[in-house]
Parts: C-alpha cells; sequence; structure tokens
C-alpha cells in the first residue's frame, strides 16, 4: 500500500493536500467527539461538505484515505461505516504528522522504559544463544544502514525483538501498533551520531542480558531510551528530521 505521506505530497502538486489533510482530522475529531464506533455511519458527503465548508472533492478524497486506512468502508444504501476503531489504523493514519517535540518524547519514551525495563526477568528466562545472535544481527544492520529512515527501521526490530523473546504477545501487539510513531522517533539524531551510538548502546544492552546482569541491563536500556533527547533539546545542533 502507497504510504498515506507519499499521497498527500502527490496531492500537495495539485494543490488541494492541505484541505484534504485539514478534513481528515475534522473526521477524526468528529467520531471521537460523537463517540461513534463500528457499525456507526458518518454523515453523508454532502453532509460532511456542508459541516466542515469542503467542497465535493475534498470531502471524496477524505473519505478515500480513510477507507485506505481501513477506518471506515462505503456501503451500497447505507454509507460510510465506522468499521475499524482499532488503535492501529488510527496511528497509520496520522502518526507521520507528529512533531518531535521534547513533551512527545519523554512521553514516547516513558511509555516504552515501562516496558522495556519491565521485561527483564521474562528475557533473562527466555533468551537463549540463538536469541542473542538474531538481536546481534539486527543491531549490525543499523551500521549498515543506507538512511536514517533504514536505520530506525532496524532500530525498532531490535525492540520489537526484545519483546517478542519475551514473550507477552500483547504487549508486543501494542509496540507494533505504535511502529510509525516510535520509527519517527528513532530517526532523530540518526543523521549525527545516531548510528554508532545505538549500535554501541545495543551491544551493551545485549551483554547485560548475557550475562544476566539485572542492574547493568537496566541502567544501559534507560541510558539508550534517554539517547535521542539531546537532539530534541539542540544540543548537538538542529534536530534532523
Amino acid at each position: 500500500m502507497q504510504d498515506l505521506g507519499d499521497k498527500l505530497a502527490e496531492g500537495a502538486a495539485a494543490g488541494d493536500a492541505s484541505a484534504v489533510d485539514v478534513l481528515v482530522r475534522q473526521i477524526r475529531d468528529y467520531i471521537t467527539e460523537h463517540q461513534l464506533t463500528v457499525g456507526d455511519s458518518l454523515p453523508s458527503e454532502r453532509e460532511l461538505g456542508e459541516r466542515f465548508d469542503a467542497a465535493r472533492n475534498t470531502v471524496r478524497e477524505a473519505v478515500r484515505i480513510l477507507k485506505a486506512y481501513g477506518v471506515v468502508e462505503v456501503r451500497p444504501k447505507v454509507g460510510t461505516v465506522i468499521v475499524n476503531r482499532h488503535m492501529d489504523a488510527v496511528l497509520n493514519l496520522f502518526s507521520f504528522q507528529l512533531t518531535i517535540s521534547r513533551e512527545t518524547f519523554l512521553d514516547i519514551q516513558g511509555f516504552r522504559r515501562l516496558i522495556e525495563v519491565g521485561i527483564v526477568d521474562a528475557l533473562f528466562d527466555r533468551a537463549t544463544p540463538e536469541d542473542l545472535g538474531r538481536l546481534g544481527a539486527i543491531n549490525a544492520r543499523i551500521l549498515q544502514a543506507g538512511s536514517p529512515e533504514e536505520a530506525a527501521r532496524h532500530d525498532f526490530d531490535f525492540h520489537a525483538t526484545l519483546l517478542a523473546v519475551a514473550g507477552n504477545k500483547t504487549v508486543l501487539a501494542v509496540y507494533n501498533t505504535m511502529k510509525p510513531i516510535i520509527c519517527r522517533l528513532m530517526q532523530t539524531g540518526k543523521e549525527a551520531d545516531g548510528l554508532p551510538k545505538t549500535y554501541a548502546q545495543h551491544a551493551s544492552i545485549l551483554d547485560a542480558l548475557a550475562r544476566r546482569d539485572r542492574l547493568r541491563f537496566q541502567y544501559h536500556m534507560s541510558e539508550h531510551m534517554d539517547q535521542g533527547l539531546k537532539y530534541i533539546d539542540g544540543s548537538v545542533g538542529e534536530t534532523p528530521m
């Protein structure tokens, strides 16, 4: 499926990306404010246009985007119906617009720290030499990445694999749901010293895991979570985005 950011970039060339973007956000807010859920219908395209002062083509494009990302479907004689309120659809739809501020960084990393520092006992119980080798191979790919985006994907894979080894499928599902947001955050600083620093910190985490050293694991994981904050704060120049 084509990335939503690419679709909006194409729309920008046609001059209507901003209007569609605004309308998608307005429809999202409408769904939230009216507490609509799966099976509920949105207003008709005409009513949406009147409510939000949007052109007919803009309404159709906004509905098409919502449909492409599994939030709604258009049913004959019924109209536009909500079919998915799951967070993965919502996050995939809106995460590309996320601005990485200090507050956002701290919120996301605080959530991750609760999970990734907290899985230490499960990891110690379950991690095998094969798991450590697989994690090491993923980590090595970070240094070979051709772009910050590719490096961020390998970074995410490393952490998601740790969670998979820990064995809690619900936690892993929630983490994967947040992948677009976490990957965007992980891109921060990767154009500066982020690649070797990330690799080294991952290596320290793996060494602590191999040694079954709880304090060392928790220390290195927490330190790793704070790595990107210096880029957000601007202490090493402008934040690469």
